[in-house]
């Protein structure tokens, strides 16, 4: 299955890398917050409302730090603003663990938000532009992994720190690992270089390049994209927000077992991951995002309200992780084959971090609709609206497996 990884050159796997690296550390850094949920709730006292906008500021102010980043790396280079995206959210991911009281957590979440946002826009483009056509799905897919990989790394050090630590340390120094990130970018300086396809368009446009993908003939294809990615996006952060709060209030599970059955269904996202990357080169990017949603929509309520046991729960945990993660792999791919090199960056980062920005809300709202129909209701409900959302996109755009961006060059986006 990795004999294609032998093909690639040595600046194709030293992005790969780079980008893995990122993307791993980026998911640590944030998802480190659905860990001490419970830490805040029994701490500082604050209710699961004010947990979600918690989650929901870092991932809203996200959706401009992308879009920003996206600009940027259309004027600068993907590889300096990859570089600065990443010291910028470890050292915000540090400073959390000195919050003393909600007003400072939120001011310092929305602050990591910017760096988060601006990580993936600069690394998918870069990803997306330095691999070859034929390999551009499995490789950007398998980096796409480096989310379960960090994610589950979250999981692993709180289960490990919430065994050895009390509760009122614990959430702090998860935060200060959080710092560790910033010693990527000293090899990323070292050993990745720019894409040959060089940004040269965008230099011209100063900051009203924000708004080219706005533009015709761009504004067609960056609505629907950002349909579909608010979607998914929306119904990933509903679904995995709030999981631990949901083990341990609804499953009444402790810290450790919160934590190892989230390792099962991160080790399910994790080949998720993997069979996405696959499929979206095997099959096409639509029909993956089509598997992936209406899977989802299934597994979801089958682990929510199917009347199984802790036991039993453990292997669809799995199953659900495989297929709800596996439509995240053919999007780095997708919307670097929608946009010319101009707006590559910019397109990419609006598409991608608006709908990261729309979906954020969704957290919010699990958590003011819990309080009237119960944790699990909320959760279903949130995350439907977002699979139906994603689907209704996805009929409204084009198949591009197999495209050429020299092609893109000569054609306006559709």
């Amino acid at each position: 299955m990795l004999s294609w990884f032998g093909d690639l050159t040595t600046k194709e796997r030293r992005t790969m890398v780079a980008c893995f690296g990122g993307w791993s550390l980026d998911a640590f850094d944030v998802q480190i917050f659905s860990f001490v949920i419970p830490s805040l709730l029994a701490v500082w006292g604050i209710t699961t409302a004010e947990a979600g906008v918690l989650a929901t500021v870092t991932l809203v102010v996200s959706s401009f730090g992308g879009w920003m980043a996206g600009a940027l790396s259309d004027k600068y280079g993907r590889v300096r603003v990859l570089q600065v995206t990443i010291l910028w959210y470890a050292f915000f991911t540090f400073l959390c663990g000195f919050a003393q009281d909600f007003n400072q957590l939120f001011i310092l979440k929305a602050l990591q938000g910017l760096g988060f946002g601006g990580e993936w826009a600069a690394g998918a483009v870069l990803m997306g532009e330095v691999i070859r056509d034929k390999y551009r799905g499995r490789a950007v897919g398998l980096v796409q992994t480096g989310w379960s990989v960090g994610w589950g790394a979250a999981a692993l050090v709180y289960t490990i720190l919430s065994a050895n630590l009390p509760e009122a340390l614990t959430w702090k120094v998860m935060f200060w690992i959080g710092l560790a990130p910033a010693a990527l970018v000293f090899w990323i300086r070292r050993y990745v270089e720019e894409p040959e396809i060089q940004p040269g368009a965008a230099t011209s446009h100063g900051a009203m390049h924000l708004f080219a993908a706005l533009k015709a003939p761009y504004f067609s294809t960056t609505w629907r994209v950002a349909m579909m990615v608010t979607g998914a996006q929306g119904s990933s952060y509903a679904i995995t927000t709030f999981l631990p709060l949901y083990l341990k209030t609804e499953r009444h599970l402790t810290s450790v077992g919160t934590g190892s059955y989230l390792m099962v269904l991160i080790l399910g996202a994790f080949f998720g991951f993997l069979s996405g990357a696959y499929l979206a080169d095997a099959i096409g990017r639509k029909a993956t995002f089509l598997v992936s949603a209406i899977g989802s929509v299934i597994l979801m309520l089958v682990y929510l309200f199917a009347p199984l046991s802790n036991n039993l729960i453990l292997p669809v945990g799995f199953l659900l992780g495989y297929i709800n993660l596996m439509m995240f792999s053919p999007m780095g791919p997708f919307m670097t084959e929608l946009f010319p090199t101009a707006v590559r960056g910019v397109g990419q980062g609006f598409c991608y971090n608006v709908g990261r920005g729309i979906g954020a809300v969704f957290p919010a709202l699990v958590g003011f609709l819990a309080a009237r129909l119960g944790l699990a209701a909320a959760i279903a409900i949130f995350s439907f609206v977002g699979l139906a959302l994603m689907i209704i996109a996805l009929l409204m755009l084009p198949e591009t497996k197999g495209r050429s961006l020299a092609s893109l060059e000569q054609r306006p986006a559709q």
